[in-house]
């Protein structure tokens, strides 16, 4: 399963949509501004808030925390010894853990889980500008939670880049 994210849109306080690969609109990332802490809400085509996106307070690194009707649902942040490539862990309350890896800021990155790839996000086979795609590999797979990493990853990304 294909989504489209139109990524010149991205960015803390915009709202913008993501598509399938028919350009139906999906899902809706609801970015909030004037919060304390960057926060986010995945909604659904009627508005309901599907995840929540929000910074953790008080950490040593960044973290952003993912959560499913007001239960935690995972966390994430960048691992300490990723030199040559971003790399990202994501922690799900269950104690299962995903690894993100690529080129982030590129948009070039894969989710995996256990070796085994659960989504591919790229820029290389679109065609529309400032756009990406994330690829959900395995039919299994929770598409939601996987956007909402992948934004969140950026979103660290960027973060970071900016306090260099």
């Amino acid at each position: 399963m294909r989504f489209l994210v139109r990524d010149r849109l991205l960015g803390f306080g915009d709202d913008y949509w993501i598509e399938d690969q028919h350009g139906n609109k999906v899902f809706l990332v609801d970015g909030k501004a004037m919060r304390l802490r960057d926060t986010f809400e995945l909604k659904d085509t009627q508005g309901r808030v599907l995840i929540d996106i929000h910074q953790k307070m008080f950490a040593l690194r960044d973290t952003m925390v993912i959560e499913r009707d007001g239960e935690p649902l995972a966390t994430i942040k960048r691992k300490r010894l990723s030199l040559l490539r971003n790399h990202y862990r994501v922690t799900l309350v269950d104690g299962t853990e995903l690894d993100v890896s690529g080129k982030i800021l590129d948009r070039e990155f894969a989710i995996d889980y256990e070796d085994e790839l659960l989504a591919q996000i790229s820029r290389r086979w679109l065609h529309v500008r400032e756009t990406y795609g994330v690829d959900v590999v395995r039919d299994d797979a929770d598409p939601a939670l996987l956007i909402a990493v992948a934004v969140c990853v950026i979103h660290l990304a960027e973060k970071e880049r900016g306090e260099d």
